[in-house]
């Protein structure tokens, strides 16, 4: 499987063979589904929490005699039938929503996610991107630059469709990740944390040349 690379001013610059155990894998839906539910659930900060009876505060005596008084006995005002008593069955922080799946089929996962943006060509691959000082218009003139020339199909008018994008580099780049923070809908991250939320995400998603060697070796 072979794919165009291209250099920063998004012109053609050559070609190079994709690894197939990577990005020629078939489809699998229901693996990705558990794979993306399962890091959702680990990502879920439970806050919601409802005080029972034993964390409410009052109640510490008897209300009232339990006979003679022509009322219904009682034990204690934390009651879930007072007011200001507990709750029954409330949710509480002490749910836990963790999902475990090994790392082999999170893999499984996202090589699946990759092979299917390949086909749908969401995927592009660049030989190099520096810039000599961390500045945002500089990277934004780059990027506009170069996705307009590699999705020419996605222009409206004068002014391009922007679509998310995720720039996967073989190594952490400070100068690049300053730059590009402040872009609305462009992240950057080191093809060693690309994860399946990550790339199921985002709707292009462009590799450097070397970060593609990188992943090959990751996959091994």
């Amino acid at each position: 499987m072979k794919i165009d690379v291209y250099n920063s001013i998004g012109e053609k610059s050559g070609q190079m063979e994709l690894p197939k155990k990577v990005f020629d894998r078939d489809p699998n839906p229901d693996l990705v589904h558990q794979a993306v539910i399962s890091m959702q659930s680990n990502k879920r900060n439970v806050i919601a929490h409802t005080k029972d009876r034993s964390e409410v505060s009052g109640g510490g005596k008897k209300p009232w005699r339990q006979k003679g008084t022509g009322r219904a006995r009682h034990g204690s005002s934390r009651s879930p039938i007072w007011i200001g008593g507990g709750v029954t069955f409330g949710p509480t922080n002490k749910r836990n929503f963790k999902m475990v799946v090994p790392k082999k089929m999170k893999k499984m996962a996202l090589f699946s996610i990759l092979s299917d943006k390949v086909r749908n060509q969401e995927i592009s691959v660049i030989d190099n991107l520096t810039i000599e000082e961390a500045k945002t218009k500089t990277i934004n003139k780059i990027l506009t630059n170069l996705l307009n020339k590699i999705y020419p199909e996605q222009k409206k008018g004068k002014k391009r469709a922007f679509k998310s994008v995720l720039i996967i580099l073989d190594k952490k780049d400070d100068k690049l990740i300053r730059a590009v923070r402040n872009i609305p809908k462009i992240n950057i991250i080191d093809v060693r944390n690309l994860s399946i939320l990550d790339a199921i995400s985002t709707q292009r998603l462009i590799f450097l040349k070397d970060s593609i060697k990188t992943i090959k070796e990751l996959s091994a």
